[in-house]
């Protein structure tokens, strides 16, 4: 039977690499994006038949469960849950406010996709799965170097919301466990995206690059291996881990 695997923020970076290494590994894959046209563009480029592009707001409480109960209904049961949906917590004008700058607005427009975002697509899959058991059951979700940094080169806000990940990613694991699901989470360091470049023009790459030992800004296609590991049978022992992906730039 042919896994079928459910990526939100699937229109762009780490989302779409993951999405084409997930076809390409023959799972069927439902790529979620806030824009669904996108999603559905990227959905019609996979390898593969039955992949399917749809619209989603993660912090829309009725949406997340919506598109669950449609992937369920007309694709089959989600195996594997990888969520990508996420935000910078930059402002609109480009800029990285210091805690005694930080607006209400801004930090809770973070959280709420960032962390709100993970908790409500997470405890779907923990809903369904539970109702219908799959075998090698995986939710992969996303956090951040920034997150156990100290917040460097990410603000207060995105800091905050990717180590809240962290948390609650351990804190599913434990309560997916029963359910032979796995709950694992992958933290980026700089990885060539629209979100790093929203932020970091490559006019800076070369002097960041020297504080990062493998010598490069990371690459989708490097997130989307560790989510195709983390997503595999191989997989099944590890859960409640954060996978670094970061070049060796913080090793712990």
């Amino acid at each position: 039977m042919t896994r079928i695997a459910l990526i939100t923020g699937g229109a762009s970076g780490l989302g779409r690499a993951t999405a084409l290494a997930y076809a390409g590994a023959g799972l069927s894959v439902v790529v979620a994006d806030i824009d669904g046209a996108r999603a559905a563009a990227v959905a019609a480029e996979l390898q593969g038949k039955g992949h399917r592009g749809l619209a989603l707001d993660v912090t829309d409480e009725a949406q997340v469960a919506s598109v669950f109960a449609l992937v369920e209904r007309e694709v089959g049961p989600i195996a594997v849950l990888a969520h990508f949906a996420g935000i910078s917590g930059y402002t609109p004008d480009g800029l990285n406010p210091k805690i005694a700058d930080e607006s209400v607005a801004n930090w809770e427009r973070t959280m709420d996709v960032n962390l709100k975002g993970t908790f409500l697509c997470v405890r779907e899959m923990l809903r369904v799965r539970r109702a219908r058991p799959v075998p090698h059951g995986r939710i992969i979700t996303t956090s951040s170097m920034v997150a156990q940094s100290g917040g460097i080169n990410g603000g207060a806000a995105y800091a905050a919301s990717k180590g809240a990940v962290l948390s609650f990613t351990k804190m599913a694991a434990r309560e997916a466990a029963p359910l032979g699901v796995t709950v694992n989470s992958i933290s980026p360091g700089a990885i060539d995206t629209p979100m790093l470049r929203s932020v970091m023009p490559p006019e800076r790459d070369a002097s960041y690059i020297q504080s990062i030992p493998m010598g490069r800004i990371g690459l989708p296609q490097d997130i989307a291996a560790a989510a195709l590991f983390l997503a595999s049978e191989d997989a099944s022992f590890i859960t409640g881990s954060c996978t670094d992906v970061n070049g060796g730039m913080r090793m712990q």
